[in-house]
């Protein structure tokens, strides 16, 4: 069953829709850094919290991708969107990945950022799950930080590294659990020669929770897929390097317009 989640629009009612789908642990206050660039180009700017993450509900565990995706498929309906534009980042790239190769007419144009065809580490995801299970968000909020972002980032941003150490921290545990389970057996390399929209994968070179190997995956499996590597740029590389990543992403958009 779909969730009907949050989000919010930007831009010019006319303008193509862009999609931007959040990582898992944050919400879609991620996208900040560009949504002014990307509706100062004419796009409409479709953000949206996952389900389980921000102003979302929270249903019942565990998710499948399946059901990340529906909840995208669903969202777009109710607006009338019959295709969009798609930007996502870890989990949101995962998303992003499987309505690209489940629903490829919904798909005008991919941006797989930081993200995995196969992440691997499926102990680890459900040690996660257990944790936040039995002990909240407090300790994943601690460690979220230095994964997203480089130490000499975060030492030139101690206030923001706070609040979205704090956006992490406020995300349901249940919710965060659930994706969780939703991305320790995920294996979507299979599928990669289906996608078929023009695709661009950017890897953060200092990504140690997914390192640019993972980009290379993808950008190897879907057939013209374009593959960049930013520099100076941890997991979240869209908010430490929002000027490159713009770049890549506006150009990339209007080119496959």
């Amino acid at each position: 069953m779909t969730t009907a989640v949050h989000h919010v629009l930007d831009g010019p009612d006319d303008g193509p829709v862009v999609v931007l789908s959040n990582s898992i642990g944050s919400n879609l206050h991620m996208w900040e850094p560009q949504v002014k660039p990307l509706v100062d180009n004419g796009f409409r700017v479709l953000r949206y919290d996952t389900r389980g993450h921000g102003e979302s509900p929270v249903p019942a565990g565990p998710y499948g991708v399946e059901d990340l995706g529906g909840d995208v498929l669903a969202l777009l309906d109710g607006l009338g969107v019959s295709s969009a534009h798609f930007v996502g980042l870890s989990l949101g790239g995962m998303t992003g990945l499987w309505l690209a190769e489940n629903t490829p007419e919904r798909i005008r144009a991919l941006v797989l950022c930081c993200t995995s065809a196969q992440p691997g580490n499926t102990q680890m995801w459900l040690d996660r799950v257990k944790q936040v299970r039995a002990e909240g968000m407090d300790g994943i909020a601690a460690g979220s930080i230095g994964r997203w972002f480089t130490q000499p980032w975060i030492d030139a941003n101690p206030e923001r590294a706070k609040e979205l150490r704090k956006m992490t921290a406020s995300t349901p545990a249940e919710g965060y659990a659930s994706c969780c389970q939703a991305i320790a057996d995920l294996d979507l390399v299979p599928q990669l020669p289906k996608v078929t929209a023009p695709t661009l994968v950017i890897s953060g070179a200092q990504d140690k929770a997914l390192p640019p190997d993972h980009g290379r995956v993808i950008a190897d499996g879907v057939r013209g897929a374009r593959f960049e590597v930013v520099d100076q740029a941890a997991h979240l590389g869209n908010y430490e390097q929002p000027a490159r990543f713009n770049e890549l992403i506006i150009e990339h958009l209007k080119g496959a317009a």
